[in-house]
């Protein structure tokens, strides 16, 4: 179960790895850092097709499973989907909703926003990606990050709140070399928080837990907690390099 004082690491395998007993290494890999460091918790997010295996892993509330997506519908004929109860059944706890490579694929706020009811209304928590396509001078991204926000969380009432990770993830950082500046990511940090305060007040924002994902990499990942003021963070390639996801939440484990 995630502390109040401890810091996120959400580990998004994505189509990673191509066989189960590789999938098994890295889980275990996860498990082992999860038991050792106590200023950390990891939520690891494989492929549907590895959840069961990751879920006979473990035991205990020190390490958590998520799914990468979910169908907005409970059942009926969508093929190739994978709905909450499923999701559920299997041992998840989390679920990434609105990750920039699913509306790369044509998922709309709208979509987002139904698939972030079904899952709260069914007691999975969320952790909603939003970012900015590109940055402009004349600042046009922060009223896209705002209505992104807006329009992804419709209809979401306000006591699901607590069972919100929003995961900044600017899209231009994504798979690039450099991370964003720490200094920005406390510039959107806080921008994200206002614009939660917007629609739930003050009291209800400051409950959001708000991560980055972006470049993240053992390197820079003590910058981007210290300098970030974030809550953790959303790892995508290094959370399948076993070495890479060790050092990343060992360096952030020893942050004070």
């Amino acid at each position: 179960m995630l502390k109040k004082s401890q810091k996120i690491i959400v580990g998004n395998w994505k189509m990673n790895p191509s066989s189960a007993e590789e999938a098994r290494r890295i889980f275990l890999s996860a498990k082992k850092q999860a038991l050792k460091l106590k200023n950390i918790f990891i939520v690891v997010c494989p492929p549907f097709i590895y959840l069961q295996q990751c879920k006979k892993l473990f035991i205990g509330d020190y390490i958590a499973l998520g799914g990468q997506n979910i169908c907005k519908e409970h059942s009926g004929s969508f093929t190739g989907e994978i709905s909450v109860n499923m999701l559920k059944n299997i041992g998840a706890e989390y679920c990434i909703i609105g990750h920039s490579e699913r509306r790369a694929m044509g998922e709309t706020n709208e979509i987002v926003a139904l698939k972030n009811r079904v899952a709260l209304s069914a007691g999975l928590k969320v952790v909603l990606c939003v970012g900015e396509k590109e940055r402009d001078i004349n600042v046009a991204y922060l009223d896209f990050l705002k209505n992104q926000i807006k329009e992804s969380l419709y209809k979401v009432e306000r006591k699901y709140i607590k069972d919100i990770i929003i995961a900044y993830e600017p899209i231009w950082a994504i798979g690039s070399k450099e991370a964003m500046t720490p200094s920005d990511i406390y510039e959107m940090t806080i921008f994200i928080k206002k614009t939660l305060s917007d629609i739930y007040g003050q009291e209800e924002a400051l409950k959001v837990r708000v991560i980055y994902g972006g470049a993240v990499t053992f390197r820079n990942a003590e910058d981007i907690i210290v300098e970030g003021k974030v809550d953790g963070l959303l790892v995508g390639h290094e959370s399948v390099n076993q070495d890479g996801f060790r050092r990343i939440v060992k360096t952030i484990n020893e942050i004070n």
